[in-house]
């Protein structure tokens, strides 16, 4: 087993690894996959020094934590117990796969907390936060609501995912918060105006999703990739007509860059993010070993002044072409308003 580098969750929070894995693909969102190479790549990002595994209750229903119960149980004792769970709630489902918005009241949350300890096994959840905040529920009562469930022993740290710098505010003043979960890329650059700022000034950490725009910038999307049955992707604004045109040709340039520095296109994208500060820890999407093993391998790229200025030449701030999420989607993110 390696170590990897760490960095802080913040002032409040514990030590992670520098990258870590978020498990969301395994389960839903981006068609079928391979429950045995799903573990078998927990299991990888393990040995490889990861520590903190990413999920959320309603990934699959509940089968995301399962699989990560499964991945935990059939590791070396080592590796399982230096392993920490980072899990959103809040997502409200129905059995035909749709979605009916958040729910944040404090009843609602300890009853989420419950059915996620259940489902992974543990008497406890490292970092527990609402998926998106509840416009229903003032923020106040649902991070006080994980803040029992911490004194209570049942969770260690408070996050929070996708909130605006006044929302933040706003829960920080209850209790301690840990990090927040935020999409942030070289294309997903919004948190740099004011929510980055603010986090730095309160001491919290940021965990930084979709690193690669969900495989868009990875270099292994192309024009002519074929999504299958189940992929959301394939309403998301970026992938879209000419939408993905214009943004593939950014990954061009972006090639380049990597191919000048013997890397891949992963590797430059997630080491700029890493690059963005201590403070930064991003989140790899990977269902696959062989994936995991080119995004560890980002760890190993040093960006100097000069790349990143290239770059930025190559992929300025606001160069993507449309928005992150469907238009319902963006309307639910309190950091976008």
């Amino acid at each position: 087993m390696t170590t990897l580098p760490t960095r802080p969750l913040g002032a409040t929070g514990p030590r992670v690894s520098a990258l870590d894995l978020g498990c969301m693909g395994m389960s839903a969102l981006y068609g079928g996959s391979d429950r045995t190479e799903s573990i078998a790549t927990v299991h990888a990002a393990l040995d490889a020094g990861v520590t903190l595994l990413d999920t959320g209750d309603f990934y699959g229903m509940g089968h995301n934590e399962l699989l990560i119960n499964e991945a935990l149980r059939t590791a070396p004792t080592a590796a399982r117990a230096r392993a920490l769970t980072s899990v959103k709630f809040g997502a409200l489902r129905d059995p035909d796969n749709g979605w009916g918005g958040y729910d944040g009241r404090p009843a609602a949350v300890k009853n989420f907390a419950a059915y996620s300890l259940r489902r992974l096994g543990t008497d406890h959840i490292d970092i527990y936060r609402i998926a998106r905040v509840d416009p229903g529920v003032p923020i106040e009562e649902t991070v006080g609501a994980i803040a029992e469930l911490v004194e209570a022993g049942h969770v260690r740290h408070i996050g929070l995912s996708e909130a605006g710098a006044e929302t933040v505010r706003r829960a920080a003043s209850v209790a301690p918060v840990a990090d927040l979960q935020i999409e942030y890329s070289l294309i997903s650059r919004g948190i740099e105006d004011e929510i980055l700022p603010t986090v730095r000034e309160l001491g919290i950490g940021v965990t930084a999703y979709g690193v690669l725009s969900r495989g868009l910038i990875s270099g292994h999307f192309t024009r002519g990739t074929e999504l299958s049955a189940g992929d959301f992707r394939a309403g998301s604004p970026r992938f879209q007509g000419e939408n993905l045109h214009h943004n593939l040709g950014l990954v061009d340039s972006l090639r380049k860059i990597a191919e000048q520095k013997g890397v891949t296109v992963a590797q430059i994208a997630i080491a700029w993010v890493l690059s963005r500060g201590e403070d930064i820890v991003p989140l790899v999407g990977a269902r696959r070993r062989d994936r995991l093993a080119e995004a560890l391998g980002a760890l190993d790229v040093t960006l100097d002044a000069d790349d990143l200025a290239a770059i930025e030449r190559a992929v300025p701030a606001g160069a993507a072409a449309g928005d992150r999420y469907p238009a319902a989607q963006m309307s639910q993110l309190d950091s976008e308003r």
